[in-house]
């Protein structure tokens, strides 16, 4: 289960990769092309908004993925089935 929360989580990264990359900072992004016809697929302002509000739903997204990924987490401490130490520990303890 965790391995199928770690694919999602860097699916989630790729997109809000992408999301990000196509917003500009200062104000211009999908929209600057439009020459303020706001007419034009849905507007600039419709654009912009649409991008923010995605950015932020995969940005929580991937804050919580990662908190249930955590919860799936196998949280043995460097020993195997039967208990004894792991040979990373055995050359550690030497």
């Amino acid at each position: 289960m965790f391995e199928f929360f770690c694919m999602t989580i860097l699916f989630v990264c790729a997109v809000l990769v992408m999301i990000v990359l196509i917003q500009n900072p200062k104000g211009g992004g999908l929209g600057a092309g439009f020459n303020n016809n706001t007419s034009l697929l849905g507007g600039v302002q419709r654009s912009t908004d649409i991008l923010e509000k995605t950015t932020w739903g995969f940005g929580i997204a991937l804050f919580a993925l990662c908190i249930i990924a955590n919860a799936f987490l196998d949280t043995k401490k460097g020993a195997d089935d039967q208990g004894a130490p792991t040979k990373i520990e055995d050359i550690i303890n030497k």
